[in-house]
């Protein structure tokens, strides 16, 4: 199909013509590459013939995109770097960081070569920055953390990747947003675990799956490939049953691994090691490192041949382990053979491996050149390293004018940071002070409470011998005086009772059984007095005391039942000072947290234990998940002073029990 115009054609009908082709070039459900590609080329050739230099750099644009669909690397290259030329020319912002952003893409994936590609990234981040384009700035950041992180550059990766997702944040969330930001998480996931943080590996792996999961679509290769990097973790952690959970859950859907053999492949072998790891001796090894391999061996294409490494070594640890060295020695040597064609860290544990499988002088040989191949790798990862530095510096030194405007603003805002965090620390200060002095007034006020509450006590006891005295004295009274002189009348009645009339006898006898009467009450009455009173009561006026004052001002119902059998004076004055107090806290405690309208105070004596037990009606916490507080720590320290045990139940929306046993 050809495609001629004329010189004297409209200007507006030729970018029509342009857009056309261009629109046509991107339709890919409606034409084949080739007709695509024919598209986009004829929108170059017009926009370069009409010398409409802008439309041209969209047609080269478009041509681009197909041949990265095709494969024409060397195309794609070339257009691109044509592209540089003129987005440059025409001062094309936004062509240009799309032009520096495939050309970043070309060297990371086609020729891995990674200063390149980190420079083009660098020099679009920079553009896509200056649009305000953070969608793109944050894809772009996303490829430069992924190239840190390829170069050991961990730090440099973690920034960026957090800066990555700075720029995502400020965009409302949707489907593609949070797809982007899936990735990030989970190369900062494979960061941490390249440092062996794995704690924190496993949080962000973590937070890639949420993201990942409420993407529409079916995204379960993705959800499986980070599943597959949090078992790693969990592995590398020595959290062996969680990294053997997740990668059976990849392996169980059969429909999916038979789609992506290789994937699988990889899966196996990582759950075949995490069994050997666990110590378990399953009987399925060494067969599932076998499997893996015979899938990698069958599919024959690079990726399948660079992960049979990783097997190969597993097996020869394997081997090696179980003390049988030709195997070891077998696999050993299969991992350094393919390892060599990259020249990276595989081959690094390989010669390592063989240097503990292989004996004496051989041993040794492959560990010098584990030595001196892991001083190569790091002066190059070095080398890299400064290139990545160089290339910011250079372009740091272009954006030195725009500092130096924004650095009166910049120290504005930092003497305002340092004047905020003076302000702060200072109320800080003061109010730890506050808290402090508060905290010597209540611990002054519980002293004093207990002096108080002793001197109570010194008087009630004080209270109770008097009464016992006055008892005693009252009685002897009644008994030595008032009863000898009733004794005596009664005598002088009954020699009266000689006379003979009928009036005078039975006058007589009413008053001597009247005089009888009144010795047998008073009699009575004597005993009663000189019977000691219910020993102990005393505390538990105390006590109700103290429920009658603390109810009222918090607004409780109480029950308060006990059992007479409990002998208080054979308990020690400090013990009663300690319940005293055990009930006064967590009346406060249930009035502070629990929310509760009723409190139930019990006490019960079994084999000589005194056994207290406080409820409430109020909300319940869950005590196995809940902190200590100060309360608590008194209660139980008071707990522990008088040899006691304290149990905690309680139930969410029904209430609290807690029961004290002090032995007398």
């Amino acid at each position: 199909m050809s495609f001629s115009y004329s010189q004297t054609s409209n200007n507006s009908s030729i970018k029509d013509s342009i857009e056309a082709f261009i629109y046509k070039s991107k339709q890919s459900d409606l034409f084949s590459n080739n007709e695509r590609l024919d598209f986009a080329l004829k929108a170059k050739q017009l926009a370069k013939d009409s010398d409409f230099l802008s439309a041209e750099v969209q047609s080269n644009l478009s041509v681009s995109n197909i041949y990265w669909e095709m494969g024409l690397e060397k195309d794609f290259k070339k257009i691109n770097r044509e592209n540089l030329d003129l987005s440059n020319k025409i001062n094309d912002t936004l062509s240009l960081a799309n032009t520096h952003y495939n050309l970043g893409e070309f060297f990371r994936l086609k020729v891995r070569l990674s200063d390149s590609a980190y420079y083009h990234y660098h020099n679009a981040e920079k553009l896509f920055k200056k649009l305000d384009d953070n969608f793109n700035t944050a894809q772009t950041l996303l490829r430069i953390a992924v190239i840190q992180k390829n170069e050991k550059d961990f730090i440099g990766s973690e920034v960026t990747s957090v800066e990555a997702i700075s720029q995502l944040d400020l965009l409302k969330d949707t489907d593609k947003i949070n797809e982007v930001k899936s990735y990030i998480y989970n190369n900062l996931g494979l960061v941490f675990g390249q440092m062996e943080q794995f704690d924190e590996s496993i949080i962000y792996y973590k937070k890639a799956l949420e993201l990942k999961k409420n993407l529409a679509g079916n995204n379960t290769l993705t959800i499986y490939r980070t599943i597959n990097n949090l078992a790693l973790s969990y592995n590398n952690s020595e959290n062996f049953e969680l990294a053997i959970k997740n990668y059976k859950l990849i392996l169980d859907d059969k429909e999916t691994m038979s789609k992506n053999p290789n994937f699988y492949a990889l899966v196996l072998d990582n759950y075949a090691n995490s069994l050997y790891l666990s110590k378990k001796n399953d009987k399925r090894l060494p067969h599932l490192y076998l499997k893996a391999l015979n899938i990698c061996d069958s599919l024959g294409d690079s990726a399948s041949n660079y992960n049979s490494i990783i097997i190969n070594q597993h097996l020869a640890q394997y081997y090696n382990d179980k003390n049988k060295k030709d195997s070891a020695r077998y696999y050993a040597y299969r991992a350094k053979d393919i390892s060599e064609n990259y020249h990276n860290d595989d081959l690094l544990k390989s010669l390592l491996l063989l240097s503990k499988i292989e004996d004496d002088s051989i041993a040794v040989n492959y560990y010098n050149e584990y030595i001196q191949l892991n001083d190569s790798l790091v002066k190059n990862e070095r080398n890299i390293r400064n290139k990545f530095a160089r290339i910011r510096f250079e372009t740091k030194e272009i954006e030195k004018k725009n500092l130096q405007i924004t650095r009166e603003k910049m120290w504005l805002i930092i003497i305002s940071i340092i004047l905020m965090i003076t302000a702060l620390l200072i109320y800080i200060i003061i109010s730890q002070r506050s808290k402090n002095n508060e905290l010597r007034f209540v611990q002054k006020q519980q002293e004093t409470n207990e002096e108080i509450y002793n001197l109570m006590l010194s008087q009630q006891e004080k209270i109770d011998q008097a009464r016992t005295l006055e008892k005693k004295h009252i009685s002897q009274e009644l008994h030595d005086g008032v009863l000898g002189r009733l004794f005596g009348t009664r005598l002088s009645l009954d020699s009266l009772n000689m006379g003979t009339t009928t009036e005078a006898i039975q006058t007589r006898s009413r008053y001597i059984q009247d005089l009888k009467n009144i010795e047998e009450d008073i009699r009575k009455v004597s005993h009663e007095l000189n019977t000691d009173f219910i020993s102990g009561s005393g505390f538990l006026d105390i006590i109700k005391t103290l429920l009658e004052t603390q109810t009222q001002a918090y607004e409780l119902d109480y029950t308060l039942d006990y059992n007479d059998s409990i002998n208080w004076d054979d308990l020690s004055n400090k013990n009663k000072i300690h319940i005293y107090r055990i009930i006064q806290e967590s009346i406060h405690n249930i009035y502070k947290h629990a929310n509760a309208t009723l409190l139930k105070i019990g006490f019960e004596l079994k084999k000589n234990v005194i056994c207290l037990t406080i409820s409430d009606n109020g909300s319940g916490f869950d005590v196995n998940k809940a902190k200590t507080g100060i309360g608590l720590k008194n209660i139980n320290a008071r707990v522990k002073e008088v040899n006691g045990e304290i149990i905690i139940t309680s139930e969410k929306d029904i209430g609290t029990t807690v029961k004290i046993n002090v032995p007398i």
